[in-house]
């Protein structure tokens, strides 16, 4: 199958969208297929105000038109509600070609918390935005609860995995402070309510791995925390496993793949009772969930390592690649039924470029 996925989170970016689209453009590439992933690093683009390591990309129009109309593709995915989202949603369209898209970031959430605007017009915004997909595809089943009664349509699971040989219990010798080390890893935004992490009155050293927006603030606020900056690799791995308890302080995610990193190394997890941790921590051995996130870190202190690592050889980006391939049946149906690219070309590629 041809598939063409379109996102608005590419590299340079590092985050768990990229990690997810990336890794699941490797599985189909070794189930068999082709994929062809369009990026804000092939257009002209500026930095996201107050977001600066987020690319947005403009004029795409024209290229995007190409791409679409030109590449023969089976399926046709649009994975992020950004510019180049929003550009390939208004093409399909236009062109009359189906598309499947995915839920990845509760955007309404991340916009109030930053400029204050209502969640509810966000989320009507972005009701509009998926209601043509062939399959709205959201990784959780409390957030596919949570969307349906916003009045999203067409919703479909698509789960994450986790790389079980990079992430595995180590020795914690990598890290020598005073125990226990409370960890947390991620983006540093205000999104992901850091704070409520820092502001813990907890035994041990805290430690921060990643980069972002609100790094020099926290910096300043709490000098006695260790901020060691953007992670990846072999190096991150170390992190995970060396440390004691992870402490996953976001009201906002869909997922949280760090979750399922910290688990694997062993780490128990400690974490608010929302979507994500409710999905993910399905069993008391692995994870507390409390709204005192205090206690949930106290409590997550005694749990086995054991239990954390066995826990999440369920996981599998194979099982996860398989998953999406499924959701993208019905567009793949639809591309078999008609020829919609000779189509596309005889009738609307003139004109449509004629307005350009």
């Amino acid at each position: 199958m041809r598939i063409l996925l379109i996102t608005d989170a590419w590299h340079p970016q590092i985050n768990g969208v990229v990690r997810t689209l990336e890794t699941i453009s490797h599985h189909l590439q070794n189930l068999g297929h082709e994929i062809r992933v369009v990026g804000p690093n092939e257009f002209r683009s500026f930095s996201c105000p107050t977001y600066p390591e987020i690319s947005l990309a403009f004029g795409v129009k024209r290229k995007l038109h190409q791409i679409i109309s030109g590449g023969h593709y089976h399926s046709i995915h649009i994975a992020t509600e950004g510019p180049l989202g929003f550009s390939a949603r208004r093409l399909c369209l236009q062109l009359r070609v189906p598309f499947t898209t995915a839920y990845h970031s509760k955007f309404p959430e991340f916009i109030h918390a930053r400029a204050g605007i209502p969640t509810s017009w966000v989320y009507r915004v972005l009701r509009r935005f998926h209601a043509p997909s062939q399959a709205v595809m959201v990784a959780t089943n409390s957030l596919k609860k949570d969307l349906a009664c916003r009045g999203f349509k067409n919703l479909k699971i698509w789960s994450r995995g986790v790389d079980t040989k990079l992430f595995r219990p180590r020795s914690k010798d990598f890290l020598s402070d005073p125990r226990p080390i409370s960890l947390y890893v991620g983006r540093v935004a205000v999104e992901k309510n850091i704070g409520a992490f820092l502001d813990l009155e907890l035994p041990g050293t805290k430690y921060v791995v990643g980069d972002g927006p609100q790094l020099a603030e926290l910096k300043a606020r709490f000098s006695q925390v260790k901020f060691v900056g953007l992670k990846k690799g072999e190096e991150l791995a170390q992190y995970f496993s060396a440390a004691d308890v992870f402490v996953f302080p976001s009201k906002s995610d869909t997922f949280g793949l760090v979750l399922l990193e910290a688990l694997a190394s062993g780490l128990p997890v400690a974490a608010y009772p929302v979507t994500g941790p409710v999905d993910i921590l399905q069993q008391d051995r692995v994870g507390v969930m409390n709204k005192d996130l205090g206690a949930a870190v106290t409590r997550a202190l005694k749990l086995r390592s054991e239990d954390c690592r066995n826990y999440t050889l369920q996981y599998s980006w194979e099982n996860a690649a398989k998953q999406f391939l499924n959701n993208l049946s019905s567009i793949h149906a639809e591309f078999q039924r008609q020829d919609l690219f000779g189509e596309i070309q005889t009738r609307s590629a003139y004109k449509f470029l004629t307005q350009v």
